[in-house]
């Protein structure tokens, strides 16, 4: 995939790839104050931009909902030998009782013996973290367990 990175003097940069289902083309601007916006842009004319100023936790929840996906996908065809396993992504509501807490405190594995295996934080895969690491409000985390231990798994992270 190509992306194209434009400076925006005073600005800061624009990063951005043609999508191959639809005339558009996608991506970020990343503003030297720390800011992101979401932009679309349809192919040949840069007057048709659409763009979206994203909070720097609606800009962590997108990115987690993005890379989620295929690393799932990828766990997924990993454990498929495996009869009883399953993998399963789970967001870190901003109101959970964990977000701002460690994992460690949620005692997940011992309550449901399934195990994080990965955290995807503003758009960053944080593989295998320990009883240490601290959870923010819309993390993205990788499950892995029965689907029975997914469910609880899941209830534990939402309600406590």
């Amino acid at each position: 995939m190509n992306v194209e990175v434009t400076s925006l003097p005073g600005i800061g940069v624009r990063k951005e790839f043609s999508l191959t289902k639809v005339d558009r083309r996608i991506g970020i601007v990343d503003h030297r104050d720390g800011g992101t916006d979401l932009i679309f842009t349809k192919i040949g004319d840069p007057d048709s931009t659409v763009q979206i100023p994203l909070s720097a936790v609606e800009a962590r929840t997108l990115a987690s909902l993005l890379g989620a996906p295929q690393l799932v996908a990828q766990l997924r065809e990993e454990h498929r030998e495996l009869d009883g396993v399953s993998t399963r992504s789970m967001l870190v509501p901003p109101n959970s009782p964990y977000a701002s807490r460690r994992l460690g405190d949620t005692e997940l594995r011992t309550r449901t013996r399934a195990s994080i295996v990965a955290v995807l934080r503003a758009g960053q895969v944080l593989a295998s973290p320990g009883p240490e690491f601290v959870f923010a409000g819309g993390d993205m985390v990788v499950v892995v367990g029965t689907n029975a231990g997914l469910d609880a798994a899941a209830s534990i992270l939402t309600d406590g």
